[in-house]
């Protein structure tokens, strides 16, 4: 059972992660250059998948559990930093951009204040992707090196 949750919790980190992270990682480009309906297009991407992302932990806990390994170091350490990409998904990247979707339009002879204000809120989803996307790799890194395992791997 635990190969066919294994399989079932990559693939749902493969299709729900992946996308969220490129898609998040697009956004800020597309908010540089005012791209509205790509905007939206992005936006709904990673607000979806973050719901549908939800399997990745679930059926990560089924694989620790089926493997007897869930107070190993190395799944706790993956499952504080899932929490914390989560989080910052959750409370920063998502909030982000929904911000930059509810921007008002830039105004005749108000565009520069608009424009470094977008620059701002561009650079800074920029960078808590990159967090978003930082933990997840760090997360992928423990579970093919597995601290600890017997496999040699």
């Amino acid at each position: 059972m635990s190969k066919v949750f294994l399989s079932i919790h990559v693939l749902a980190a493969i299709l729900a992660v992946g996308p969220v992270a490129v898609a998040a990682s697009m956004f800020p480009a597309a908010l540089k250059r005012g791209d509205t309906g790509t905007l939206r297009l992005l936006y709904r991407i990673c607000r979806v998948y973050a719901w549908v992302g939800i399997a990745v932990p679930l059926f990560g806990f089924a694989v620790a559990g089926t493997m007897h390994v869930t107070g190993d170091t190395w799944v706790l350490v993956s499952i504080g930093l899932t929490a914390v990409a989560a989080a910052v998904l959750a409370l920063l990247v998502l909030p982000g951009q929904r911000a930059a979707l509810a921007e008002p339009e830039a105004e005749p002879g108000g565009g520069v204040a608009t424009a470094v204000d977008t620059r701002r809120l561009a650079a800074r989803l920029g960078m808590v992707t990159g967090v978003f996307n930082l933990l997840w790799a760090v997360v992928t890194v423990l579970m093919i090196i597995r601290p600890g395992s017997s496999t040699g791997v």
